[in-house]
C-alpha cells in the first residue's frame, strides 16, 4: 500500500521510498526530511478539491505532500493500525504519573499557589 491511498487517520509504517527514475529529486527530498524505513506515518487531512495536497504527521512534525509525492512512499503490509495505537502520536498517551495517587497532594479546599523555595 502507498501513503496517497490511506483514508483520513489512517496510519502505517514506512517500508521504502520508490524512486520514479535514477534521479527522482523528490524522493531523495522526502528521504532527507525524514520519510525513512521504520517511521510510523499518519494522515491527518486532505485538501478541499479532490483531497490534494494531503497532511501527514510523523512524530510531532507536519507535511503536506501531493497526492503524486505521497504515492513514491511505499507502506509496510501492517497498515491497518488507527490514531489510538500509532505510535506517531506519542503526545496523545496518558502520562503514567498523573494516574498515580502520589500525583495529586495538594488539599482541593486550598486555593493558595504553591510556595517556591529560595533560589540560592
Amino acid at each position: 500500500m502507498r501513503l496517497n491511498q490511506l483514508s483520513l487517520r489512517a496510519a502505517g509504517v514506512i517500508d521504502h521510498i520508490e524512486a520514479l527514475s535514477t534521479h527522482d529529486a523528490i524522493a531523495q527530498r522526502l528521504g532527507e526530511l525524514g520519510f525513512v524505513p521504520g517511521e510510523p506515518v499518519k494522515v491527518i487531512a486532505f485538501g478541499p478539491l479532490g483531497g490534494d495536497p494531503m497532511a501527514v504527521e510523523i512524530g510531532f512534525t507536519r507535511f503536506a505532500l501531493r497526492r503524486s509525492e505521497a504515492h513514491r512512499i511505499v507502506l509496510r503490509d501492517n497498515t491497518a493500525a488507527t490514531a489510538p495505537s500509532c505510535a506517531a502520536q506519542p503526545h496523545e498517551q496518558a502520562d503514567p504519573a498523573a494516574s498515580s495517587p502520589s500525583a495529586s497532594t495538594a488539599d482541593s479546599s486550598s486555593h493558595q499557589a504553591p510556595v517556591a523555595g529560595p533560589l540560592a
